[in-house]
């Protein structure tokens, strides 16, 4: 019994391979298997960040981007709804608001989401300048001659609409609209305050 305990204490003596293959032809095998290039190029696939526009679809993005712009003018509107009350010494309550919200912000909605899209062609840049110096100058005459319920009713969506039209210009085109509108308030002598 003490020798069996004895061989089997006995340290095992490594097992030689079945086959003997260099190391430097472990590595050619290696090599010419491709394993190292699928392991590496899944590494630097994985370790680059993805761009936004690889996670998400063209449309995804573009409603994202209206929706970027539909939230600030919404409030807006809503901003200038409570205003003009105020400022003809009416507290505005709350149906009235919902009843000048509830349709127009899906005008706003859509309006933002088609115009949006093709904001840098020629004809929508001279139709956003249209808009904002008809716009402007209409508001500012409005503001003069148009009695207090038609100014209630017809002053917010106006200065939204111009507020829009001009963020989407382009700068020069964005300038020379305000400086219409400025010209022509000077020129007509309208005051820019009620």
């Amino acid at each position: 019994m003490a020798k069996k305990r004895k061989q089997a204490a006995a340290p095992a003596t490594p097992q030689k391979p079945l086959i003997d293959i260099s190391e430097d032809e472990q590595w050619r095998i290696i090599r010419d298997s491709g394993v190292l290039k699928t392991i590496s190029s899944k590494e630097e696939r994985s370790a680059q960040p993805q761009a936004p526009e690889e996670l998400l679809s063209p449309f995804t993005l573009e409603v994202f981007a209206a929706l970027a712009l539909i939230i600030p003018f919404s409030s807006l509107l809503l901003m200038m709804e409570i205003l003009v009350h105020y400022q003809y010494g009416r507290k505005p309550t709350f149906e009235e608001l919902a009843d000048r919200m509830i349709p127009g912000v899906p005008i706003i909605a859509i309006t933002i989401f088609y115009s949006n899209r093709y904001k840098n062609t020629r004809p929508v840049q001279a139709g956003f300048f249209l808009l904002g110096t008809v716009c402007g100058a209409r508001l500012i005459y409005m503001i003069n001659w148009a009695n207090w319920r038609h100014n209630m009713k017809m002053l917010p969506p106006l200065a939204t609409a111009w507020i829009y039209g001009i963020a989407q210009l382009n700068l020069g085109p964005a300038v020379a609209s305000l400086a219409i509108v400025g010209a022509l308030t000077w020129y007509k002598g309208w005051k820019l305050s009620i």
